[in-house]
């Protein structure tokens, strides 16, 4: 059983600079892709960041492409979410998912297996 807990969270200035984490335990198999959804108040779950962990693959919304950056340390089990040049619009809770999800619908939250507890973006005007 994966487990994934985030952390990174907090509130910043528009124009700011978050780092995201997410910490897994249990077994991350090469198949997986670990991926960042974000939930604002009121709004469905939306795919921020994915990135494979075998090979490393990034994939990006349009919302977020240029300003954040998706990684993986995988001695440590861990995914980052960097994000910069922050906007209000970006506020949200973002959540680390995992799953073994092919691509055509790793942007989709129903196909996902392991979620963590979520860490909140809060960014002022």
């Amino acid at each position: 059983q994966v487990q994934l807990v985030e952390s990174g969270g907090g509130l910043v200035q528009a124009g700011g600079s978050l780092r995201l984490s997410c910490a897994a335990s249990g077994r991350i198999w090469p198949s997986y892709t670990m991926s960042w959804f974000r939930q604002a108040p009121g709004k469905e779950r939306d795919f921020v960041a994915a990135i494979t962990w075998y090979d490393g693959d990034e994939y990006y919304a349009d919302s977020v492409e240029g300003r954040f950056t998706i990684s993986r340390e995988t001695d440590k089990n861990t995914t980052f979410l960097q994000m910069n040049g922050l906007k209000p619009e970006d506020t949200a809770v973002y959540y680390c998912a995992a799953a073994a999800v092919i691509a055509s619908r790793r942007r989709l939250p129903d196909n996902y297996d392991h979620w963590g507890q979520g860490t909140q973006v809060t960014v002022s005007a």
